[in-house]
């Protein structure tokens, strides 16, 4: 080694923000090992490099003792003295013992040393990049399918969507362009490791910021997410202005803001309402379509009851309960949904005066 090694350290450590003191230290310590697994395995030894010149030289330690019992690792006090009147018991001799051929040898560990530091520099940049990222969305490409889940090339690393983290019926196919969610970047021996999903309710959360400039500056407030990926999804909007509608900012001119949301998940139904800080009256929006009569309230329990006419009753609970389900999960509301004629015969004197409100 050399200075032209040196200059070739600086430079790296000018790209790759790898500086020269660490990168000569692990080559330091990689000498080390090389020099006792060829030369002298049970020696004390040390390795060093000069910052100047880039020469390196191999150091033996002994230590001073008055009773030497292994000459590999002790001196006597009379033998060290003659190196260094001095020195005394307890202190470490140093001895050059730099072997002939070892240049061959350091050349080859440096290499490799400086390789895997700089792989090592690159995914620690990567894992940087990417984990400060974790809830936000990126672009990629398909690369391949293994095993259910789908790898995703974006750039000089790949994400991994996981079976249990794609849309229900949704198809990919390699080379297709996809945007997914970071839901956690991990540090692994083999590089950093990024997960997304497309079903995350963040996804959606950030696709709606991404489409609505209000929601980005601040004007309208996104007050809840309840989504069933690929299927619907109901988020309660709110304006801190009030010659500002909330859920018109989000649909956006002939619907065009929410329609971009809509085909980017594949068609999946987007409810979007108006969040209310009177209860009856959000819960009775969060089963929109639907429309709601009453809505009586306990406090304590959380939990509304909702009297719906007849004809909606299979409306506002949906397929398979799917609508009641995520009103009540963007609400964090229990709500039970009756009809008109089931609580005419719970009250059927008192119906016409508990329940005459207006939820519109």
């Amino acid at each position: 080694m050399n200075t032209e090694f040196l200059d070739a350290l600086k430079d790296l450590e000018k790209e790759k923000g790898i500086t020269v003191d660490v990168l000569l230290e692990a080559i330091e310590a990689a000498l080390l090992s090389a020099y006792k697994r060829n030369f002298g395995s049970l020696q004390n030894a040390r390795v060093h490099i000069d910052r100047e010149t880039g020469d390196f030289k191999v150091f033996t330690q002994r230590t001073v003792m008055d009773n030497v019992e292994d000459q590999r690792i002790e001196i006597s006090v009379e033998d060290a003295q003659k190196i260094n009147r001095n020195f005394e018991p307890g202190d470490i001799v140093e001895t050059e013992v730099t072997p002939r051929n070892f240049g061959r040898i350091a050349a080859q560990t440096a290499k490799q040393v400086v390789v895997q530091r700089i792989r090592e520099a690159e995914r620690n940049i990567i894992f940087e990049e990417y984990a400060n990222r974790e809830g936000d969305i990126v672009n990629g490409t398909i690369q391949r399918l293994e095993q259910k889940n789908v790898y995703i090339e974006l750039g000089k690393t790949e994400a991994i969507l996981a079976h249990s983290e794609q849309m229900p019926g949704e198809d990919y196919r390699q080379g297709d362009r996809i945007k997914a969610y970071i839901i956690e970047v991990r540090k692994t021996t083999k590089g950093p490791q990024i997960l997304v999903s497309r079903t995350h309710p963040g996804l959606l959360k950030r696709l709606l910021e991404l489409e609505v400039p209000e929601l980005h500056d601040g004007v309208v407030e996104l007050k809840g997410i309840s989504r069933e990926a690929g299927a619907r999804s109901k988020i309660a909007v709110y304006s801190t202005e009030e010659n500002i509608d909330p859920v018109g900012a989000c649909v956006g001119p002939k619907g065009m803001r929410v329609q971009h949301i809509v085909s980017e998940l594949n068609g999946e139904k987007i409810d979007i309402i108006k969040w209310n800080p009177d209860p009856s009256k959000f819960v009775a929006s969060s089963l929109s379509p639907a429309k709601v009569v009453a809505v009586e309230i306990w406090e304590e329990e959380k939990v509304a009851r909702v009297i719906v006419p007849d004809y909606q009753l299979s409306l506002a609970i949906g397929k398979e309960g799917q609508n009641a389900r995520l009103a009540a999960k963007l609400t964090g509301w229990k709500i039970d949904i009756k009809s008109e004629s089931q609580m005419r015969e719970i009250y059927p004197e008192e119906y016409g005066e508990i329940f005459e409100q207006d939820y519109e």
